[in-house]
């Protein structure tokens, strides 16, 4: 990947993790848990959402390997579900809300691309700066459907797995929540190890980006 390239990427995939993680600590909040306000997580500086592993190391060990492909993530927020007013229902829209999150910055990307490819078509080229805001504008939609994405495979700790754990039989939950300690383990070997087995994982994202392509076309 090309160094300019990646310089315009990472401030867009720290931008959406961070969102991620703050749509978390709001619906913790509204579901009767504070525990992110008190600690000073629900900010939109990335700098205390910084995790080690998954907002530095991966993404540098995806910047050197073949492709223009980069993924990452954020130091979840600390949530107790014991405060929820409901504790089956708070969990799941706790969970849901950093996929949703995602999702609406998908969706704005579009809308932004969609109008940068608007005005370069209407009054022609408009130089560097033009291009690289379509560029973090695409790489928002693609960074955010895959975060939507990946976030719902039902692997623990991932927030696919709350949802899960609510329909298992109540025998099986107890069992499904400690295999969550291999959980990250399993998702390296999918990204490192497997060949291509994040990709076929994400094979949607293909598809929602082709639409949000299409769609982004019809301004042109």
């Amino acid at each position: 990947m090309d160094v300019s390239l990646f310089l315009i990427i990472l401030p867009v995939l720290l931008m959406s993790v961070v969102v991620h993680e703050v749509a978390h600590a709001l619906v913790a909040k509204w579901e009767g848990d504070d525990t992110a306000f008190r600690l000073g997580r629900v900010t939109l500086n990335p700098i205390p959402h910084l995790d080690l592993m998954g907002s530095l190391i991966v993404p540098l060990l995806l910047f050197f390997l073949p492709g223009n492909f980069i993924f990452g993530w954020a130091k979840p927020v600390p949530v107790n579900p014991r405060n929820y007013r409901d504790y089956k229902w708070g969990d799941i829209r706790v969970s849901m809300a950093g996929i949703v999150s995602n999702l609406i910055l998908a969706l704005l990307c579009t809308l932004a691309l969609a109008l940068l490819q608007g005005v370069g078509s209407a009054i022609g080229p408009l130089g560097g700066v033009i291009w690289v805001l379509s560029q973090g504008a695409f790489y928002g939609i693609y960074i955010n459907l895959i975060l939507a994405i990946f976030n719902l495979i039902p692997i623990p700790p991932l927030d696919g797995s709350h949802v899960m754990y609510h329909l298992l039989p109540q025998n099986l939950r107890a069992r499904y929540r400690e295999f969550g300690r291999y959980g990250i383990g399993l998702i390296m070997l999918l990204v490192f190890v497997v060949p291509n087995g994040f990709r076929y994982l994400l094979m949607p994202v293909d598809f929602l980006v082709e639409l949000a392509l299409a769609f982004v076309a019809l301004w042109v």
